[in-house]
């Protein structure tokens, strides 16, 4: 076994939690009988994130292990690809366009590895995935074995609710959540039988909701329920399933550009009812498409907080259920939004912006 670890919020956060569990252990006892308040708490929160932080550390080697990836083109799949083989992984990089020579496709073509196996994989089509599984049975070498199953494809979508097709929903939903479950219920017995684990790349849309992203918002709460209902349904079998969380990673990813949001955009207005047309006016609805084409180049630009969760995930003896490379801003949004009244995080979050865009 290997021992690193890298400091994150989410350790950050772990350690300040049995920091509170220590401080009122400590009072509790300290009312029993005679003791050094500073001294117990010290101890006990010394003990606790100690042992946390021991077996965070705790990592299992790459030798022997393969891992499969979807969404390989661009963006944070096509990263991962590079990073997991770098760390010493066979990786099957799943590519939309594989077979059709697509940009992202060629260049881990390009770098010539043994290890890095290129496969046709588009999740919405049932017989690539059988394909894609035919072919990995029959590159993993003897002795080796397939170790995690990262479901990273994914597209987005924008629009309020009255002005998206019904095709768009059923478009983003098919390849963000039933693409996710058909490769993962097709690679799932040889992740049981190497006792692997999965890991699904959500998003803190899985928990927030965003207005004028409801496709995007749906298809991740959807993976959240799905992945938290396999988690315990794996646990007999020894197999782990964890979740990323990432915030804001447009200006990384690209997973949306300003073509792309133009050709929505006009979709959207050809389609749209005329009594919603006149109701919303074609000015808010440009105001709307501008807000969208500035939000491709908005969020963060470095993938490595990113790659290094989805890696802790793979390599961790001891996995996460979640982990969230996210900023200070969305940590203190998505807390209002999980515990604090609904009324609060709309106050702050939501009902002021739409009554500036109104």
């Amino acid at each position: 076994m290997q021992t690193k670890m890298r400091w994150n919020r989410d350790k950050a956060v772990d350690v300040l939690f049995w920091g509170g569990v220590s401080c009122l252990l400590t009072y509790v006892l300290s009312l029993q009988c005679p003791v050094n308040f500073w001294l117990l708490l010290t101890a006990t929160w010394g003990f606790t994130a100690g042992t946390l932080l021991y077996f965070s550390s705790i990592t299992l080697p790459a030798d022997m292990k393969c891992v499969l990836i979807t969404g390989c083109d661009t963006g944070i799949g096509h990263a991962l690809a590079l990073h997991l083989h770098d760390q010493g992984f066979r990786v099957f990089a799943g590519c939309l366009l594989a077979d059709t020579g697509g940009e992202g496709a060629q260049k881990l073509r390009g770098l010539g590895s043994s290890r890095l196996h290129i496969l046709q994989m588009d999740v919405t089509q049932q017989e690539q995935i059988e394909d894609a599984l035919q072919q990995i049975k029959k590159l993993i070498p003897e002795g080796e074995s397939l170790w995690a199953l990262v479901n990273n494809a994914g597209v987005t979508a924008f629009g309020e609710v009255e002005w998206v097709p019904l095709e768009t929903y059923r478009r983003v939903t098919d390849i963000n959540l039933f693409g996710l479950i058909a490769v993962t219920k097709a690679f799932l017995p040889l992740i049981r039988r190497s006792q692997g684990r999965v890991v699904n790349i959500a998003s803190v849309c899985g928990h927030i909701t965003r207005p004028g992203l409801s496709p995007y918002v749906l298809s991740k709460f959807a993976m959240e329920g799905f992945s938290d209902c396999l988690r315990h349904e794996m646990k007999p079998w020894g197999v782990d399933v964890c979740i990323i969380e990432p915030c804001n990673y447009s200006a990384a990813t690209q997973i949306t550009t300003e073509e792309q949001v133009l050709r929505q955009g006009d979709s959207m207005w050809t389609k749209m009812d005329e009594g919603v047309r006149e109701d919303y006016g074609r000015e808010y609805f440009d105001f709307v498409i501008n807000i969208a084409k500035m939000h491709c180049k908005s969020g963060l630009s470095n993938l490595q907080p990113v790659l290094e969760s989805i890696s802790e995930a793979v390599t961790q003896k001891y996995p996460r259920a979640r982990y969230r490379p996210i900023t200070h801003y969305y940590f203190v949004k998505l807390f209002i939004a999980t515990h604090l009244p609904e009324w609060v995080f709309s106050l702050f979050y939501i009902s002021s912006k739409r009554r500036i865009l109104r």
